[in-house]
């Protein structure tokens, strides 16, 4: 099959030339490895055995392949990080490393960060633009841009679309998978993340099961700010010897080292314009795909034969889902801009905002997240709050849905489909 160009290979082609060497890290499946072969000349595969004996034995051999040089799965030999930093040290040229890694190596495992050597990029799964189910007619870094342009753009997808996008995952290798084949794919994907990825990472688990309880907890619990006394308290309904707090902090750690989990974090703005500001994350899982599985679901929960909710619980969840992948396809474009990605909820919760895309200025793009094909005056009450405290700070302010149309209504406020929106 032809290579399908990511967002990340706009990134690399801004950089790769200039930093000579980069990390591409994320989970397990992202096509991590098949992004950083198309810049290549040499590869060095630390997940097999026995190369991965031979780079032990003299990390330094790294060095005598041709450049550009891909170190996949480089956490497994962690020697060669420190091997390439010091390479870089002494040729600081463009365009001679790449490292892919699916797991965060342990505290103390280099002897140096790689900071001002190494540059570090996060890849997530498949954006609905890189899946090619639509094509974008909205910019994200257009809206950061604070130009405030017209809106336009008609999208295909319907609810039901989403539905089935939430479900077929955005990992490239499942991608044309259905039915049983891709839940197939799904379940051994968590198996062997909890039996195999999560032993390597140094943690032992007498229970799988109770880790997957929890993993099943964590997705029960997307797109909310949930804590996670309450995550343990519903992986483990009635038992009255619960797990310590101690390993429910552990499940966490080697679970976000593997990149499985991808929380948004609060936003904590500098000066006066926004206090008393809630500091919980929001939970959410690499691809809500995994969410899907993990909670036993499949389209005909989700939605009736009219594509519709089922009913007001499946509604909530489907919403949470939806909020997830939304999450998912603005934070890789907002990478590329350079923008990092945080939500917003007051103490008493009086007011949320979904997603805050922030420039290094600290200016913002405020971005509310509806399963709604249409939009009223409360879904934008948030937005106009954000907007009255922010003033010219706040670059511009949108609402994501699932309808037809891209627009701006006549408070300015943008509505753009999902579908629509991309770099």
């Amino acid at each position: 099959m032809p290579y399908v160009r990511r967002v990340l290979d706009e990134e690399l082609d801004q950089l790769f030339g200039q930093i000579a060497a980069i990390a591409i890290d994320g989970a397990k499946g992202v096509g991590k490895t098949t992004t950083a072969e198309q810049r290549v000349r040499a590869v060095v595969r630390l997940d097999s055995k026995a190369v991965r004996e031979s780079i032990s034995a003299e990390p330094e051999q790294v060095l005598d392949r041709g450049r550009p040089i891909l170190i996949d799965e480089w956490q497994k030999v962690p020697e060669v990080w420190d091997v390439v930093r010091r390479a870089v040290d002494a040729d600081a040229a463009g365009g001679q490393f790449l490292l892919t890694g699916s797991a965060t190596p342990a505290p103390g495992a280099t002897a140096h960060s790689g900071a001002g050597r190494i540059g570090r990029l996060r890849m997530r799964p498949m954006t609905l633009i890189e899946r090619g189910v639509c094509t974008p007619t909205v910019s994200l870094a257009g809206l950061l841009s604070g130009g405030r342009e017209p809106l336009s753009g008609t999208c295909p997808l319907r609810l039901a679309d989403y539905v089935d996008e939430i479900i077929e995952s955005g990992l490239p290798a499942l991608r044309g998978l259905t039915g049983r084949a891709l839940r197939f794919q799904l379940d051994s994907y968590l198996h062997n993340a909890v039996d195999r990825d999560v032993p390597e990472q140094g943690l032992a688990v007498r229970k799988p099961a109770a880790m997957l309880a929890w993993l099943r907890s964590y997705a029960a619990a997307s797109a909310t700010t949930a804590s996670y006394s309450q995550i343990l308290d519903a992986a483990t309904p009635g038992d009255v010897d619960k797990p310590a707090r101690s390993t429910s902090i552990s499940y966490r750690e080697v679970l976000t080292s593997l990149w499985l989990l991808d929380p948004v974090e609060a936003w904590t703005p500098g000066g006066n314009a926004l206090t008393r500001l809630a500091q919980s994350p929001k939970h959410h899982l690499a691809d809500p795909a995994l969410a899907v599985r993990l909670l036993g679901l499949r389209r005909e929960a989700l939605l009736d034969g009219e594509g519709r909710p089922v009913g007001p619980q499946s509604g909530t969840l489907l919403g949470h889902l939806f909020e997830s992948l939304a999450t998912m396809c603005i934070r890789v474009p907002a990478q590329a801009a350079e923008a990092r990605v945080a939500h917003l909820r007051t103490r008493n919760g009086d007011h949320e905002i979904d997603l805050v895309a922030i420039r290094d200025d600290g200016r913002i793009l405020a971005i509310e997240v509806k399963m709604a094909s249409s939009i009223d005056d409360r879904d934008a009450r948030h937005l106009r709050w954000i907007a009255e405290r922010m003033g010219s700070d706040l670059l511009d302010a949108i609402i994501v849905n699932t309808g037809p149309n891209a627009y701006r209504r006549p408070d300015g406020i943008g509505v753009v489909p999902l579908g629509l929106l991309g770099p």
